[in-house]
């Protein structure tokens, strides 16, 4: 990243520059650069914000490589987790009764789910970290390493943001300004996955698509994350050193619909446990998210979304049960539709 290393976790170090440019991984994840999109030259940048653009449209998830978060603080933020799980239940019971509102949650999930046919099974916590930081109180070294780990990823977040708004060909600033993500929400999720090797169906979350803008992942080194791409489910390998970027239901509403939020799941393994960790931000709790006009006038049906409260679409689609991309169904403008005889439909 463009920005100086945070906190003692040194940045790592970037590859050569170009080596993965617009390129795609063996199963056609898009891979983008960050270095490139940042610091290229004239020719490279825009290269790398088309290739940027084409990704966020064809699929809504991809790869950054030389994105400057260090290794070493991945590895801090996986240690001190697993340490929060293996606490002892009462040392984790005010976290565990708090409710969906409050700035941090511990639990496990367990519900079927309709939509994968499938019990749903996973440990997590659940930390706000902008703009107000919030951490459990142990183990001890938490809050130091995802206070350092959430400046990062907001940092790479914003910066991916920026380049977002100028592949839509508007200012580079534009999203930035639609939505304050100048006060934007920032949450920490950290997943875990214990093995299953029972026979019925078991999953760790059914399909469904994120609530924020952006959101950033990382695993334990154990796959398990599939996404939904041109109706097939495909399991997502990250290249070495590399962090997946999901795109999210505000991206979908501020674009008009132009890049979608992309629907994803993640597997239990039968062996293994997987554990995974996720950087998200959304427009500030207050903003009126909403189609940015220029792109709503350009678009032959006009706006495809109404204005919304992004703090009130967040607490629908948590108060609903996971249904895909459902959520997005009460801001969706249902244009009228002829029928041969010229009636309209609604």
């Amino acid at each position: 990243m463009a920005s100086p290393s945070h906190g003692h976790f040194p940045n790592r170090p970037n590859r050569d520059r170009g080596e993965c440019a617009g390129a795609s991984s063996l199963d056609g994840i898009p891979v983008i650069d960050l270095d490139i999109l940042l610091n290229g030259d004239a020719q490279e940048r825009p290269r790398a914000i088309r290739d940027l653009g084409r990704a966020c449209e064809d699929w809504g998830f991809f790869m950054v490589i030389n994105h400057g978060v260090p290794e070493a603080l991945e590895e801090a933020v996986m240690e001190a987790c697993k340490e929060l799980y293996s606490l002892p239940r009462e040392e984790k019971a005010e976290y565990i009764a708090a409710g969906p509102k409050d700035p941090i949650r511990i639990g496990t999930g367990l519900f079927y789910s309709d939509v994968d046919d499938a019990v749903c099974r996973r440990d997590y916590v659940k930390m706000i970290a902008h703009p107000e930081f919030h951490c459990p109180a142990k183990p001890a070294n938490l809050r130091e390493i995802t206070m350092e780990y959430s400046i990062h990823t907001r940092e790479l977040l914003l910066e991916l943001a920026q380049a977002i708004s100028k592949s839509l060909e508007l200012d580079g600033g534009r999203i930035s300004e639609a939505l304050n993500l100048e006060s934007c929400f920032q949450i920490l999720v950290g997943n875990n996955y214990p093995p299953y090797a029972g026979s019925d169906r078991v999953m760790g979350i059914s399909a469904h698509s994120d609530h924020g803008l952006l959101t950033l992942l990382f695993q334990n080194g154990v796959d398990g994350l599939e996404v939904n791409h041109n109706g097939q489910w495909l399991l997502a390998k990250p290249l070495p050193g590399s962090l997946f970027i999901i795109t999210g239901d505000q991206l979908e509403i501020v674009s008009n619909g132009r890049y979608k939020a992309v629907v994803h799941r993640a597997l239990v393994r039968g062996e293994q446990t997987r554990m995974s960790f996720v950087s998200m931000i959304g427009p500030c709790l207050d903003a009126i998210v909403e189609p940015v006009p220029e792109l709503a006038r350009s678009a032959p049906q006009g706006m495809e979304f109404r204005g919304i409260k992004y703090r009130d679409y967040m607490e629908h689609q948590q108060s609903s049960r996971i249904n895909k991309k459902a959520a997005l169904d009460i801001v969706r403008v249902q244009h009228n539709i002829l029928t041969c005889e010229g009636t309209p439909n609604n």
